[in-house]
């Protein structure tokens, strides 16, 4: 148990230590959310073009570990929103709440536990969780918020093809495609960039759980405490239990999955919903809702991190 704790508690420790700082006044919430700009726009763009640009192609992409992270989530989405539909939630909750199940906060808290769990293979494991998040996942839970808006005057070929471009558009996907480039063309990367970029990415380990904790301090905890309940135990139970079974479901079809890949496909779901959540959920008047299950998740999975990770370790 020693063990894991050396793990979990770093991470923790780090975000109660953001919680702490903003509690006191010592920093604003405004400071954390440029703080998270750096992190978002800087840092990881230069952690996931650095893990992808200084290793050969063979190397990162893992076919399998895609799949099963596509897998799992597609799932959890699906079961979350049947779930939702039979409990009579609205429809822009219910948009709000699948989000909520499906999408892990890989970079912030991910990424520092990756780091910690398999130090070898975190940019790796960030790059390809990104990949599957930004063109699959985030894409599919905005498409459904979107739809729960009832615009009959736009189409949903435009709505998608707005979502997608506005995925394409941000830093760290861009940074991820770029790396994948230059790993494909096999460029040579120089030593001083690569340097820059290795102290630009050792940057986003700590600061980003500072900054979760920090602007979990300055949420709104005014919603349906029920329905926040439901999304959080949606994303740090279902959603690693349909990945796990995923796993078992691939490798039941004979593609290989690496015994480090299983565990951290299986860690990577069971992460806190992401960062933005909440600033997504505003703009259906959810946040209050959002904000009590990201405080939610974030503090019960302490003790779900720690209990995967004692059982798959």
């Amino acid at each position: 148990m020693s063990q894991i704790l050396t793990i979990t508690f770093p991470i923790y420790a780090a975000i109660a230590i953001g919680y702490l700082i903003v509690k006191r006044g010592w920093f604003g919430t405004s400071d954390m959310r440029t703080l998270g700009k750096y992190v978002l726009d800087i840092a990881l763009p230069a952690l996931l073009f650095n893990a992808m640009a200084t290793r050969d192609f063979a190397e990162v992409f893992h076919p399998g570990y895609m799949l099963v992270f596509a897998l799992g989530g597609v799932a959890t989405i699906a079961v979350s929103f049947v779930w939702f539909t039979l409990t009579g939630t609205d429809k822009p909750l219910r948009a709000v709440a699948v989000m909520g199940t499906a999408c892990p906060n890989s970079g912030f808290i991910g990424y520092p536990v990756m780091l910690l769990t398999f130090p070898d293979l975190a940019g790796v494991i960030l790059a390809l969780n990104m990949l599957v998040e930004n063109i699959l996942l985030i894409p599919i839970c905005l498409i459904l918020m979107e739809l729960s808006r009832d615009r009959a005057q736009t189409s949903i070929s435009h709505q998608i093809g707005t979502i997608l471009w506005g995925v394409l558009k941000r830093p760290m996907v861009i940074g991820l495609l770029l790396g994948l480039a230059v790993s494909l063309a096999q460029i040579p990367m120089p030593s001083a960039a690569t340097n820059l970029f290795q102290m630009l990415a050792a940057s986003a380990s700590a600061l980003s759980l500072v900054v979760i904790g920090g602007s979990l301090a300055g949420l709104s905890l005014r919603g349906n405490h029920w329905k926040a309940a439901q999304v959080a135990l949606g994303k740090i139970i279902l959603h690693p239990a349909l990945v796990a079974l995923a796993v078992l479901g691939v490798t039941a079809a004979g593609i290989a999955l690496p015994a480090d890949l299983q565990v951290a496909v299986i860690l990577s779901a069971a992460m806190p919903m992401f960062g933005i959540y909440t600033v997504l959920a505003q703009e259906h008047g959810h946040e209050g809702m959002a904000s009590i299950a990201m405080l939610i998740a974030t503090a019960f999975g302490f003790f779900t991190l720690s209990g995967l990770l004692l059982a798959l370790t």
